[in-house]
């Protein structure tokens, strides 16, 4: 068993309330790689803002667990290296077992996602407490999902959105003593959250009857990405065929930040960002084989696009 504590990062539990009442969202970033993982940091520590780094079970297979677990202990110390210790949790992003959830806990996870949205009602109360009980023995804070997100990113996969139902949040924190509540209401994974010619709108009634219901409780949004168009038009003008990527406005989101969602998972923009830079450099200098000369290209430009959206999107900027 790791202890999170031992190795530097926190839970989520005051990093929420603090959010909450201050009406912002913090920033929750997958990532898959060091290069990421450094532009997330560098972001962060610049723009002063506190970080929930996300892996997904599809992300701890490929990182490998172990190394995760120490790249975790790096960026703690890799933040005071950068001239500020801004907060950090690692976070399971989606995951779907006991077990997985379990696995992380004891691998120095300080937070865990467990996504029972695909199950009934019933079930994903029972699965959602039972992993509450296991977690906050090691003081390890859990998010629950109510309602499913349509898309595909990573190993998850929803054909049809269902909207979250504020009639059943009351008692579903009630029930299984979650510390967060990720909500559908109209965000999607992936970069291909809407199609030419959709108004992209996440339900902010939604969110407001969900606010009256259960106040001050910490909201989070999935399937966040905005999928900004100058990077698909650079992918595209680069060999790329990234027909159709829509995602959700910014200004939406900003006014999401701005009530009780305290938490905002961005994955698919990150993954934009890099894959352009890579993509230019391919285009401009097709001699190019070190690795250092394209991936160094796509961190930057990563750590931009955070810095972006700490300050003007999450307002998360100022408040580690």
């Amino acid at each position: 068993m790791i202890n999170y504590k031992d190795i530097g990062l926190v839970n989520t539990r005051e990093l929420f309330r603090k959010a909450v009442t201050g009406g912002y969202a913090i920033p929750a970033y997958n990532f898959n790689n060091l290069e990421q993982l450094q532009a997330i940091l560098m972001a962060c520590v610049e723009t002063k803002s506190p970080v929930i780094l996300q892996v997904s079970s599809g992300a701890r297979k490929y990182a490998n667990q172990t190394l995760l677990r120490y790249m975790a202990e790096g960026a703690t110390k890799y933040v005071k290296e950068l001239g500020y210790e801004i907060p950090i949790v690692l976070h399971l992003d989606h995951g779907d077992t006991f077990e997985l959830a379990k696995s992380c806990v004891e691998t120095g996870f300080s937070s865990v996602m467990i996504d029972g949205s695909h199950h009934s009602y019933e079930k994903n109360v029972e699965l959602t407490a039972k992993v509450v009980e296991y977690c906050h023995k090691y003081d390890v804070t859990v998010e629950g999902e109510l309602g499913v997100l349509a898309g595909v990113e990573d190993e998850v996969k929803a054909e049809a959105h269902v909207y979250t139902q504020p009639g059943e949040v009351e008692d579903f924190v009630k029930k299984t003593g979650v510390d967060s509540l990720a909500i559908a209401i109209g965000t999607s994974h992936g970069a291909h959250k809407f199609k030419p010619g959709q108004k992209p709108e996440i339900k902010l009634d939604i969110l407001a009857e969900i606010e009256k219901r259960i106040p001050g409780f910490p909201i989070v949004l999935h399937g966040s990405s905005s999928v900004p168009q100058e990077l698909v038009k650079i992918i595209n003008s680069n060999g790329g065929k990234m027909k159709d990527a829509i995602g959700i406005p910014e200004d939406q989101l900003r006014l999401a930040a701005k009530s009780a969602v305290c938490k905002i998972n961005i994955d698919s923009d990150g993954r934009l960002a890099m894959t352009a830079a890579i993509r230019k450099v391919f285009t401009e200098k097709p001699d190019e084989f070190d690795p250092r000369k394209y991936l160094g290209p796509a961190r930057d430009a990563l750590k931009e696009l955070y810095m972006h959206k700490n300050i003007n999107v999450l307002g998360s900027a100022g408040k580690a």
